[in-house]
């Protein structure tokens, strides 16, 4: 018997797989708890559909995360903070700090947890930060850190 899973069942599938499994299996636990509904055409249309639709989907936040990315090579973020003689600051920059930056100055609103910056800055300068924006596009993003 052949079905389409609305949950993952684990030792079958994920759900939306369709999957084969025995008769009985399928009649008795599967479908009366609503793990799964039976694969008849107008359901694996239905299926097929929203298929295509998360693809589509996929497609278009790709199409938006390149387009943000693009756009970072034209974008400079300006902080400035206290620093000592020798160039280095008291304290650091955080990419808490980087975001809300870029938020007031570009209107380009990002998680602080997109921000690939293990330590922080901790001179002045111009230094080049990677953002992660979607699965595989890196955006790298310049911030430079005036004296205050």
């Amino acid at each position: 018997m052949k079905v389409i899973l609305t949950q993952d069942v684990k030792g079958q599938g994920k759900k939306g797989e369709l999957v084969n499994v025995s008769d009985g299996y399928g009649r008795n636990y599967l479908l009366p708890r609503g793990l799964a509904k039976e694969a008849t055409k107008a359901n694996l249309n239905i299926m097929e559909g929203q298929a295509a639709s998360a693809e589509y989907r996929r497609k278009k936040e790709l199409e938006e995360a390149q387009a943000v990315a693009d756009k970072f090579k034209d974008i400079t973020v300006v902080l400035s903070a206290k620093a000592g003689e020798n160039g280095k600051l008291f304290g650091s920059i955080t990419s808490k700090d980087v975001a809300e930056a870029l938020t007031m100055q570009h209107h380009i609103k990002l998680d602080k947890k997109k921000f690939v910056m293990p330590d922080g800055i901790k001179t002045l300068g111009t230094t080049v930060v990677d953002v992660k924006i979607h699965t595989g596009v890196v955006g790298k993003l310049k911030v430079q850190v005036n004296q205050a």
